[in-house]
């Protein structure tokens, strides 16, 4: 394609449209029409631009004004409060309950290899002499050692802060690092389990098993339970890569994709909640049932937020993501 006879032809149309665009709200019903036949022969000539003759400064003027053309055709939709609502009431519960044939076997299997961890760990004295010095182990594992002034070193407020901060960016990572193959995710979950599986086995070793889970089930369930369904969805965002399934890859990954910011978004809520939990309740004076009591308290009210609220959703087809005139657009094809 000679591009200068390209732009000799078609330059009066594009001056035209930016002309008729500045005009705003003045414009006739006439030329309202005119604006929007300029706006798809634009979008055209930039797709035969990008492809044939790609020249820098043409191509980010035409794509400057086919943005500005397709705001002012398809009109600016502005977040509301009923966008909020209708995010936490069902495409976020939706998402996540579309998602359980990921995170639950995630959760399952991610249980029992921290069960086998702190087994082998609680069992095997070499192995705990492999992980530090005895001294340094009885530090991390008496009554009042490590393990348990951890949850008040820090005033609550900080503390809270800093552990929803910690969490929400793993959670996020395994959702934006999931269309990596699923590898990334799989070793952000083995370390989260190899973590809790080496508490288990050196508070186990110490006696003092019924101590950690006291002190890790207030907050944990729900944590970890955010953890589970942020790397099940990475893995399935992963798996989207490897199989798209009938539609295209990248209109499958464009749809897990934007579903999985939502995720992320919804999860930092929950996260909030945890550590929440975490700064003011685990390091409690109150009773190890009472807290305990409270974190299981808040793990069944999230489930069934999920079971209840997104499984309606997830029937009535709601599928957390983005609504139509949300999504990006593909450029007009036609003249």
């Amino acid at each position: 394609m000679d591009l200068d006879v390209f732009v000799n032809t078609h330059h009066t149309e594009w001056d035209r449209l930016d002309h008729l665009l500045r005009r705003g709200r003045s414009l006739t019903g006439d030329e309202a029409d005119e604006l929007v036949a300029l706006y798809q022969r634009t979008a055209t000539h930039l797709s035969l631009i990008q492809s044939s003759a790609p020249d820098p400064l043409l191509t980010a003027r035409l794509t400057q004004l086919v943005a500005r053309a397709r705001s002012t055709v398809t009109g600016t939709r502005r977040a509301s409060w009923r966008d909020a609502a209708q995010f936490l009431t069902a495409g976020f519960p939706a998402a996540v309950y579309r998602s359980r044939h990921w995170w639950i076997p995630t959760a399952v299997l991610s249980t029992l290899l921290a069960a086998v961890i702190g087994w082998w760990i609680g069992t095997h004295p070499e192995v705990q002499a492999s992980i530090a010095a005895p001294e340094d182990l009885r530090a991390l594992t008496r009554p009042g050692g490590e393990y348990e002034t951890y949850y008040s070193s820090h005033p609550a407020a900080s503390f809270a802060a800093q552990v929803w901060t910690n969490n929400a960016k793993a959670a996020a990572m395994c959702l934006v690092l999931g269309a990596f193959l699923c590898l990334p995710v799989v070793w952000i979950l083995f370390v989260n389990v190899l973590n809790l599986g080496v508490g288990i086995g050196l508070m186990s070793s110490a006696g003092r098993l019924d101590t950690f889970l006291g002190l890790v089930l207030p907050h944990g369930l729900l944590e970890l339970t955010a953890v589970f369904v942020a790397a099940g969805t990475g893995l399935r965002l992963g798996w989207t890569v490897i199989d798209p399934g009938p539609r295209t890859r990248r209109s499958a990954l464009a749809q897990q994709g934007r579903a999985a910011i939502g995720m992320a978004i919804g999860l930092a809520l929950v996260l909030f909640v945890s550590g929440v939990i975490e700064g003011f309740v685990t390091p409690s004076g109150l009773p190890t049932w009472a807290r305990i009591t409270i974190g299981v308290a808040a793990e069944l009210a999230f489930l069934v937020y999920v079971y209840v609220l997104g499984g309606r959703a997830a029937r009535a087809g709601d599928t957390g993501d983005l609504e139509a005139e949300g999504r990006s657009a593909e450029l007009p094809a036609a003249a």
